[in-house]
């Protein structure tokens, strides 16, 4: 019932917040190891990335760029509310952003 309750209050009929917000340890990673061409972890680290090695972390990086909180985190910063506030909003479903003056 609580569900129910908390998809009506959203908008949204799957309920609940958004969970991802700001690129996570693994997609910082990833983009780091792209950029350098180079493992920097674990027991390849110091050898060079293969092209699939590379495509892997293409596409894990490009499902997160996607990502609708991410973009709402980033607009909201942009319009100048502080980390902890553009984190509340791009979890939020449905709202809109309420530029600071």
């Amino acid at each position: 019932m609580a569900k129910a309750e908390d998809a009506a209050k959203s908008g949204n009929k799957y309920g609940g917040e958004r969970r991802w917000t700001k690129p996570s340890r693994r997609a910082d990673s990833y983009a780091k190891e792209r950029k350098a061409r180079v493992h920097q972890h674990g027991q390849k680290e110091g050898k060079e990335l293969t092209d699939y090695e590379s495509g892997i972390r293409s596409g894990y990086l490009q499902c997160q760029s996607d990502h609708a909180g991410m973009f709402r985190y980033k607009k909201a910063l942009e319009a100048g509310l502080s980390k902890e506030e553009a984190v509340k909003f791009s979890r939020e479903r449905g709202t809109k952003l309420d530029k600071k003056s």
